[in-house]
């Protein structure tokens, strides 16, 4: 059974750094595509930031130069570093996996970002 855990998340003040991390158990991430997404209250679940099998990475453009996703093949883990956070980067952030047809989703960490 494929189960993804994330951790990391917390409360942090603006312009502080948090770093998520993704356990992935009952699959290997090599040759996978994991992604982080967000979704706060009233809105839409949205891609943070992805990297697939080839380690090419994608972020949103609110991610973009302030976030680094990155994957531990060795220890089947993706990590997600946020610095320079902003208040609204307030959201759960999940972690996904995807493999041909196949889409696994923890159940999410939450973040809060204070003024």
């Amino acid at each position: 059974q494929v189960r993804l855990v994330e951790s990391g998340g917390g409360k942090v003040q603006a312009g502080g750094s948090l770093r998520l991390s993704c356990a992935v158990s009952g699959t290997l991430i090599k040759g996978s595509t994991m992604g982080w997404y967000r979704q706060a209250p009233g809105k839409q679940r949205e891609m943070v930031a992805r990297i697939t099998k080839e380690k090419i990475t994608t972020y949103s453009d609110a991610a973009e130069g302030r976030f680094t996703i990155s994957g531990n093949d060795a220890r089947n883990t993706v990590d997600l570093q946020m610095n320079a956070q902003k208040p609204n980067d307030t959201a759960l952030y999940y972690c996904k996996r995807e493999y041909t047809v196949a889409v696994h989703w923890g159940q999410g960490t939450q973040v809060t970002v204070s003024t």
